[in-house]
């Protein structure tokens, strides 16, 4: 058999490979490293899940795919991924790494995939105008408004030094409460510690930043937890 009959073969034995893969990856459900958008028609918004991904432990974003798992897959993929891209240049900062393919599901429908790893130069902000800048953080299957605490956190954590803090009274009285409940919320700490905002804020940075607490981004505001 000559060359150019198994090159058309050893295509296909690749296409069939990725759309397998593909499959697999959308059985699992978006979730916190998987987002699923049926097109690029809002391209800000991809961004923003992109910027997500890159904060917190990187993802992988499917234009093409449903909510609900369905893979009708899009007509123009090279049309798709220049919109994600040029969107990506003008509205993120810094710039993040990126990888993007396009998986063949039929003959006229495809798939684009935008895999982002974990940055080292996080973290990225969305830039809009005169619109002040935001960052995002991952959270189950949802992209959250980072907070001033997660943005400072993250700033901080890819220097990765020794965080040196003094353990006094307030932070004694913070881990007597967290022995009673689980989490507690920065408005929450200020009240019963009576420190003002900076100080609650500075005191529970360092404190994640020493992985003596952890903190979770939500909806509602951040919580933070023993380690």
């Amino acid at each position: 058999m000559n060359r150019k009959t198994m090159k058309p073969s050893a295509t296909v034995s690749a296409d069939v490979l990725h759309l397998r893969e593909l499959k697999r990856l959308v059985s699992e459900g978006e979730g916190l490293q998987l987002e699923f958008k049926r097109k690029a028609a809002y391209p800000e918004k991809i961004v923003r899940e992109l910027i997500a991904f890159a904060n917190t432990h990187g993802g992988t974003l499917l234009i093409g795919v449903d909510d609900d798992g369905s893979i009708p897959g899009i007509k123009y993929p090279d049309e798709e991924a220049h919109v994600v891209i040029e969107s990506l240049k003008a509205h993120c900062r810094p710039p993040l790494l990126y990888h993007e393919t396009t998986v063949s599901i039929s003959e006229n429908r495809f798939v684009v995939r935008f895999d982002i790893p974990p940055s080292a130069q996080r973290p990225h902000y969305l830039v809009m105008g005169k619109a002040a800048r935001e960052t995002f953080v991952r959270v189950n299957d949802m992209s959250i408004k980072a907070s001033a605490e997660m943005e400072e956190i993250l700033r901080r954590t890819k220097k990765k030094r020794d965080t040196r803090f003094i353990f006094g009274e307030a932070e004694k009285k913070l881990m007597e409460y967290l022995e009673m409940k689980p989490s507690i919320t920065l408005a929450d700490y200020r009240k019963f510690s009576g420190l003002n905002r900076f100080q609650a804020s500075r005191k529970l940075i360092l404190l994640v930043l020493a992985n003596v607490l952890k903190i979770s981004a939500s909806e509602k505001g951040d919580l933070y937890s023993r380690v």
